[in-house]
């Protein structure tokens, strides 16, 4: 007896690993097979595109639509299951002539679908950091020749005196005296004009 019921325990385990494998739930990641056997030709479509390295080479305006598609199907797929889910629980009435028993394949979609999601958000992440660096750089690189122009333009002030001459006379700060005695003459001669006027 307890060997019959060890051969139902290792069934019963088989059979769990096996459902986790289909469905999806494996940590070890979905296999192509995998996702082409819960999804329709055209998620199939686009989940293959959202593998490398056919995901990086896809331009800027095919990545964006592609994330686009994807989304859409992901929350359709996320709905379906959450909907399943409450019929599952009698917290929702059956939308179908009957109502839903398992909801393994609409959540093994919606994660196949949300994985896809997932790549296309980094890749659009990696791109974004990408060009934000590169704007960074070609802003750097643009003030530093402006400053370069500018440095040229700018007016320079005169070295002053090099020792290349040799030794040289300093000039004065002071201000030059004038000669007394002509400074003297002057005068008298303005006097003198003056009086020989005043004679006249």
């Amino acid at each position: 007896m307890p060997a019959r019921s060890e051969r139902g325990k290792d069934r019963r385990g088989s059979i769990c690993v096996e459902s986790r494998l289909f469905f999806g739930e494996d940590n070890m990641g979905r296999s192509l097979r995998h996702e082409r056997q819960v999804l329709n030709t055209d998620e199939i479509s686009l989940v293959e595109a959202s593998h490398h390295p056919g995901l990086a080479a896809l331009s800027d305006k095919d990545l964006a639509e592609l994330r686009k598609l994807v989304r859409d199907r992901r929350d359709r797929a996320r709905d379906i299951a959450a909907r399943q889910r409450r019929e599952i629980r009698g917290k929702a009435d059956p939308r179908g002539a009957r109502a839903v028993t398992q909801d393994a394949g609409s959540r093994a979609k919606r994660d196949v679908l949300a994985g896809a999601m997932q790549r296309i958000n980094k890749e659009a992440a990696r791109r974004e950091s990408r060009a934000a660096r590169d704007a960074m750089k070609d802003s750097v690189a643009r003030a530093l020749e402006l400053r370069r122009k500018r440095e040229a333009r700018a007016a320079r002030p005169a070295a002053g005196r090099t020792p290349n001459e040799g030794m040289q006379a300093k000039d004065s700060a002071r201000t030059k005296q004038r000669d007394r005695a002509k400074l003297g003459a002057v005068s008298q001669h303005t006097r003198n004009m003056q009086a020989k006027r005043d004679n006249q």
